[in-house]
């Protein structure tokens, strides 16, 4: 009986979606729906398992545990468990944290700086190397980029304010957020709140990017952004898909960069350093205005960021042509060929 139910929602599902793709509106909405699930499909998950890791106390056990390191980029120990819930969380929680820790009263600009820069590169990583994974990045490769990646720029920027006594000066903030409501409904509320969004922007973009293309504007943003996408060894193909990721973020970026690749409109290198782009820069406009809140510099957490990601994706895509197919695997395997073995990546 379950079964024969099963059968008939699906017949019934697959007879409305080839109504719908038989005119223009039905098919951006099938468009629309199939972004949004596959999106979906890879947030829920993530988003139970990092409920859970925060329930149990892991992440400040964790935050703990990595003070030391906070000591090589010129932080106190403490902005560990900051950095950290931005890793596993996202920026509202991990600026929460950040103000009860007393971050406001003990750190320079410099020093937030340093911090905010961190957390801009690896903030969200549950969710966005799962949306990486879709696409076909390694997982390997995604915790090196992003976490080594925050760890650089913090080392380069810390010596370079101490090497030149630069943004030594208290940080003056300019928001204090409440406190939250750790509650499950709560939790529940907010993350309804936020797939209700992702469904209009996704929906959004879609139709929008349908309109560009139908008044030929697509093409002079392709032709506004080749000189940068030369210099990064990514095709023109791909300048939607990074101006959504630059300004939106990752999640949205990389929601249609899945389907792309899926349906192999984009070259699957292209695929590759476009992900790996916005992995170090995107969402430049809300996350950046975040940043500011906290008390950071505006020329170090979005120029130098932006400068920083184009430098290791052009240094990325000039390493590529180098490696063997095996090597190559370990970075990227493309969502529609099976992987490699064991047997045949030894």
């Amino acid at each position: 009986m379950i079964r024969s139910f099963q059968h008939r929602i699906q017949s019934r599902l697959h007879t409305l979606s080839q109504q719908a793709e038989r005119n223009r509106i039905g098919r951006w909405l099938m468009d629309v729906c199939r972004i949004f699930w596959g999106l979906a499909k890879i947030m829920i998950p993530i988003l139970l398992v990092v409920r859970m890791i925060e329930l149990l106390g892991w992440i400040n056990a964790l935050g703990n545990a990595i003070s030391p390191i906070m000591i090589w980029v010129g932080l106190p120990g403490e902005m560990g468990l900051v950095w950290v819930t931005a890793i596993f969380s996202n920026l509202y929680t991990a600026m929460a944290i950040f103000y009860q820790l007393g971050g406001m009263d003990q750190l320079s600009v410099a020093q937030v700086s340093v911090l905010c820069s961190m957390m801009l590169i690896s903030h969200g990583l549950p969710i966005e190397a799962a949306i990486a994974k879709a696409v076909g990045a390694r997982l390997r490769f995604t915790l090196v980029l992003r976490i080594g990646g925050a760890m650089l720029l913090g080392f380069l920027l810390h010596h370079y304010y101490d090497a030149f006594a630069l943004l030594q000066t208290p940080i003056n903030t300019a928001w204090i957020p409440e406190n939250s409501d750790a509650s499950w409904s709560s939790w529940f509320l907010l993350q309804g709140q936020t797939f209700v969004a992702a469904f209009v922007i996704i929906a959004a973009l879609t139709l929008t990017i349908r309109v560009l293309n139908y008044l030929g504007i697509e093409k002079a943003i392709h032709f506004l952004l080749s000189p940068l996408l030369r210099l990064l060894g990514i095709g023109a193909k791909a300048s939607n898909i990074i101006v959504v990721g630059l300004t939106l973020g990752l999640s949205f970026g990389g929601s249609i960069l899945i389907r792309e690749a899926k349906t192999g409109h984009i070259d699957n290198q292209d695929v590759f350093l476009t992900m790996a782009f916005l992995g170090l820069c995107h969402s430049l406009i809300e996350d950046t205005l975040l940043m500011l809140l906290l008390g950071a510099d505006l020329f170090s957490i979005l120029w130098v960021r932006l400068v920083f990601a184009i430098v290791i994706i052009v240094a990325l895509a000039r390493l590529l042509p180098l490696l063997s197919s095996r090597k190559y695997a370990w970075l990227y395997q493309p969502p529609s060929t099976p992987p490699l073995s064991n047997k045949e990546l030894v």
